[in-house]
């Protein structure tokens, strides 16, 4: 299974106000397991960021000046996305940031929703724990997960954080070890995009041990007798 973990930073709350995207940060697993594998970019809005937002993110309007607009990274966007299943804390913003964004470019981006199937992070959290604070940085510290380099949101950042909270939460892996993967801080803020491949699955063989002979009699002992309480023959038995 391909699962993309996708975060977004914006100049405001509600893109029915006309706030935009400024930073898009994904990253890929595959069975479970990161990849290496990322798409960022910021994202040059034409509108200035709101305070508020400004104090959440700390992505200035200077910052963005010569960033690309999002018409010049949607097609690399949408390429890495495509037919994964994309997991968003609180999806309903972020989906519906993105689809703002493709509709403003017209019929030939469909919404989001008919690229990638979602699962809304957020929304799991409420349901295995109920009455209580499902946030990010709440999860990090009910899971262990460490973010204490999180001063700041940032879409690349939390996408990896929230990619080991997801994986342990969902199945109890502790984690990705996502920084491994990281690209340095220069190349995180320049915006440039580049999709990175690398191989993740280095992990040593697993031990292999084989039953004995006594210890297979011993067990062959067993589903006879099981067998004759049943009253009829053991699926497990041997031939």
């Amino acid at each position: 299974m391909r699962q993309i973990v996708l975060d977004t930073e914006t100049t405001g709350l509600e893109h029915q106000q006309g706030h935009r995207i400024i930073e898009i940060g994904c990253v890929e697993l595959e069975r479970r397991r990161a990849t290496g594998r990322y798409f960022h970019h910021y994202i040059q809005p034409d509108r200035e960021v709101d305070e508020g937002a400004l104090a959440v993110h700390g992505i200035s309007n200077e910052f963005l000046a010569d960033k690309p607009r999002f018409d010049q990274v949607v097609d690399e966007f949408l390429e890495f996305v495509c037919g994964a299943e994309l997991i968003i804390h609180n999806a309903p913003f972020d989906m519906g940031f993105l689809n703002a964004e493709l509709k403003r470019l017209g019929e030939r981006y469909p919404a989001m929703e008919t690229q990638c199937s979602v699962i809304d992070s957020l929304a799991l959290a409420r349901q295995m724990h109920p009455g209580q604070r499902n946030s990010l940085d709440a999860l990090c510290k009910r899971y262990g997960v460490n973010n204490e380099h999180r001063e700041l949101h940032g879409a690349l950042l939390d996408a990896r954080i929230l990619a080991d909270v997801y994986l342990v939460m969902t199945g109890g892996q502790t984690s990705l070890s996502l920084g491994a993967h990281e690209s340095s801080g220069d190349q995180a803020q320049d915006g440039a995009g580049e999709v990175v491949r690398r191989l993740a699955d280095d992990r040593p063989r697993l031990r292999v041990i084989s039953a004995t002979k006594e210890e297979l009699d011993h067990h062959a002992v067993f589903l006879d007798a099981l067998s004759e309480s049943a009253g009829g023959a053991c699926i497990w038995s041997r031939d």
